[in-house]
């Protein structure tokens, strides 16, 4: 993901408006547009001053490195944009998706057992009545 790609989604995280960005930053709407889309490069002291509004290390928005992944979570607030961003390499990725697949497996499993149980408590119920009859 590059630069002005990142800052679109981080923006977006914050439920910032392009406008609203460009007001916290003192640039004109054109020019942090411009900036989002890619069509001009990004000096480093306005790319420190983006970083700050936003709440992230520049490190993050200049990072390369394609195997890094961002992950929004639904809860973003505009308050701390910490909550908001996890950075996670494929691996780790790969790592947290096979979690969720085994805990997806076991809550499977726990749920058929319980199914069993329920079936296994009718049919006690069924003989309780049949014996009072």
């Amino acid at each position: 993901m590059q630069t002005h790609e990142k800052l679109r989604v981080m923006r977006q995280c914050r439920n910032w408006t392009q406008e609203e960005m460009a007001e916290k930053l003192g640039w004109t709407l054109n020019s942090y547009a411009k900036v989002e889309r890619g069509e001009i490069d990004i000096k480093l002291d306005k790319l420190k001053k983006i970083a700050n509004v936003i709440g992230v290390d520049m490190q993050e928005l200049i990072d390369s490195n394609e195997k890094t992944v961002f992950n929004f979570a639904e809860n973003c607030n505009q308050s701390n944009l910490s909550h908001c961003t996890i950075l996670l390499t494929e691996t780790q990725c790969a790592n947290e998706l096979e979690k969720a697949h085994l805990l997806l497996e076991e809550r499977h499993k726990e749920i058929e057992y319980l199914k069993q149980q329920v079936t296994q408590l009718q049919e006690i119920i069924l003989l309780m009545k049949k014996g009072r009859g």
